[in-house]
């Protein structure tokens, strides 16, 4: 069998990236991130597109050199169709239509949530790999979602449970911002977390039946417990960053693990997988690893560089579904919302 060649393209939120695959291995992962968001502590979608505008052509070219792949050795091409900013997903279905048509090669779509569960079977050329084995649980955690979804194969996603408000990465930007620590506030609060004790306060945690999140009444606690302690203190939360930080984290890592342990041990199944961007939190990780030790899990946890929104994750999607010949009509439009 041939080598099947798939330019990918993502650009869902406010990275702008492409990827060059050849099968199942990854031969170049190229993002443009946009600083311009951080001024005003939260991702604005007017800019994202625009920024988006100016980086697609570049960053395609660069995947395509790096990886050493002329276009017209291209089999196809994938892109993230939804879920994500409308504005910044025309930019990547657009183009991705456009060279399609000049190429003459099929388009496959992506939704995004797929590709961050399926980042864990990314190869690399002359690095060890294991994927985790179907079936298997996923806590996929994220700016926008914190989702359990049961995984039978490549194709065949359940959501077990998931937020029904905010998600857990989303509450960790909002609070950072009350804190005046700047955006992202994800990274930003873990690195503050791991000098500060996070016994130091207690917040609130929800009573949700079923598998399901809730992180909007952690965010009012968070944020009523600050206006009581700067009512006494105005220079309190500069005083206490780093232990308000790790007291915050603790009780998200808490809430996330406390639901994938009760779904795990309902549905029997101990083959467990990170993904999404707050699974590079360091606190999250190693809960993972505690848990697995003291209950016997076999946990898969992605590197850091396919954790946040990449194109590799979409390429790898993109190859099982070439393999199906499943492919998308010019006529598939963008969508911001969805499920898997």
């Amino acid at each position: 069998m041939e080598d099947i060649y798939i330019l990918a393209i993502e650009s869902s939120c406010d990275d702008t990236s492409a990827a060059v695959m050849c099968n199942d291995c990854v031969l170049s992962n190229v993002t443009a991130s946009q600083a311009v968001h951080e001024q005003y502590g939260g991702v604005v979608p007017e800019l994202a597109s625009r920024a988006h505008e100016l980086n697609i052509v570049p960053v395609v070219d660069a995947a395509l050199k790096k990886a050493g792949v002329q276009k017209e050795q291209l089999n196809a091409i994938a892109f993230t169709r939804g879920p994500g900013l409308m504005g910044s997903l025309l930019v990547g279905v657009s183009f991705a239509k456009g060279l399609a048509a000049s190429l003459g090669i099929p388009m496959i779509e992506v939704n995004h949530l797929q590709g961050h569960i399926l980042a864990h079977f990314i190869k690399e050329k002359g690095v060890e790999h294991s994927a985790p084995q179907f079936p298997f649980l996923c806590l996929m955690v994220s700016g926008g979602n914190s989702q359990i979804v049961k995984v039978d194969s490549y194709k065949d996603m359940q959501i077990v449970g998931q937020t029904i408000d905010d998600a857990a990465g989303e509450a960790m930007d909002k609070c950072a911002k009350v804190m005046g620590l700047g955006y992202p506030g994800g990274p930003i609060i873990d690195r503050l977390a791991r000098q500060g004790n996070s016994d130091a306060y207690k917040f609130s945690k929800p009573h949700i039946p079923g598998f399901d999140y809730s992180f909007s009444g952690l965010k009012t606690s968070f944020l009523y417990t600050l206006r009581k302690l700067v009512a006494d203190d105005p220079d309190y939360i500069e005083k206490h960053r780093a232990d308000l930080a790790a007291s915050f984290e603790a009780t998200v890592v808490d809430i996330l693990m406390d639901k994938l342990y009760k779904a795990i041990k309902q549905l029997k199944i101990k083959r467990v997988a990170l993904s999404g961007g707050v699974s590079a939190n360091t606190a999250l990780r190693e809960a993972f690893h505690a848990y697995a030790k003291r209950y016997g899990w076999e946990i898969s946890i992605p590197k850091f560089g396919f954790t946040t929104d990449n194109a590799a994750m979409i390429g790898i999607v993109g190859y099982y579904k070439y393999l199906d010949n499943d492919f998308c009509t010019m006529d598939k439009p963008a969508f911001s919302r969805t499920t898997i």
